[in-house]
């Protein structure tokens, strides 16, 4: 009876980030701050967009689709986040664990496909033109974005399935903000090389194959663009790739030093910095991206208030 003498892990411990007890009150407000900024900010892009048919276009579509993402991926962790800032305990359960882990994956393999699309989509704009609008139609569209969440939720399946099966019966303290596959399979109490190696082959995968799809886009981009004879055609080009690839390099540069890698052990500190610029940072700097730098949103957002404001205005 070997296994009697080792008791079944149900509950994990959240570490977040160690010795900051005397200043906890302050980082949940500026969380609470930032993560209220990132949900009105997608949610005030996605509803512009969609409800102003001068944006009905694939551009802005997948623009669209990616902030109505990033509310539901800061969904998956933030909130905990939160409640761990102001909670002793900072405990989740096993179930609860294994479902954070499941959706932040699954949200976040949907977004390497959605930029993956979005790259698609310029590269037709501008190297195929004429064909641009027969090709990009909102059918097309829409079935490029079901595919996206579909594929990008089927992704972390494997992965979940392998770390459920495995037997945690020693230290339960996930030394990370949130839970995720790294940490997790340091506190099982068995071999884990088999759940290392498929979860490195499904992130490389999925960042290494979007993010190359994606730079291939860019270069033919580029390409085409330097070929417009004009300086102003240049700009116009450059200008409606410009946020896309902020987005891309931030995104993507975070995402393949942490899940990229072939080993057990890693620096703590160094993962908790990188988890916050593509767990809190990236959804938070979307909204300002695609719309401070751009003056179609802008202009959208300002008719949309100038509307409320003539019909909450008395009539004389």
């Amino acid at each position: 009876m070997e296994g009697s003498n080792q008791t079944k892990v149900t509950e994990f411990i959240i570490v977040g980030f160690p010795n900051t007890q005397k200043i906890n009150k302050f980082l949940f407000f500026l969380l609470l701050l930032i993560y209220l900024f990132t949900i009105v900010g997608n949610l005030l892009v996605f509803t512009v967009i969609r409800t102003d048919p001068r944006l009905y276009t694939p551009m802005y579509f997948f623009v669209s689709v990616l902030s109505f993402l990033e509310v539901w991926y800061t969904a998956t962790t933030i909130p905990k986040m939160l409640s761990n800032l102001l909670s002793e305990k900072k405990r989740i359960s096993f179930a609860g664990c294994l479902l954070q882990t499941y959706f932040f994956h699954a949200l976040g393999a949907s977004e390497c496909y959605l930029l993956t699309a979005m790259a698609y989509d310029r590269y037709l704009a501008i190297c195929d033109p004429l064909r641009y609008p027969s090709i990009m139609n909102p059918k097309t569209c829409a079935k490029l974005a079901t595919g996206c969440w579909i594929c990008g939720f089927m992704c972390p399946v494997s992965e979940v399935i392998l770390v459920s099966r495995l037997p945690f019966c020693g230290p339960n303290k996930i030394e990370h903000i949130f839970c995720d596959f790294p940490p997790l399979l340091s506190l099982a109490c068995t071999d884990t090389s088999i759940n290392v190696l498929v979860d490195f082959a499904v992130n490389a995968f999925i960042i290494l194959v979007t993010f190359l799809f994606i730079m291939i886009s860019y270069i033919r981009i580029i390409h085409s663009v330097l070929k417009i004879r004009t300086a102003e055609g240049r700009k116009k080009a450059f200008s409606t790739c410009a946020s896309h690839l902020i987005v891309v390099f931030l995104f993507f540069g975070s995402i393949i030093f942490m899940y990229v890698r072939l080993k057990t052990s890693y620096s703590l500190d160094y993962d908790r910095a990188f988890a916050v610029i593509y767990a809190v940072l990236t959804p938070l700097v979307n909204p300002i991206i695609y719309s401070l730098r751009n003056k179609e949103i802008l202009k959208a957002i300002r008719r949309r208030i100038q509307l409320k404001s003539s019909v909450r205005s008395p009539l004389h």
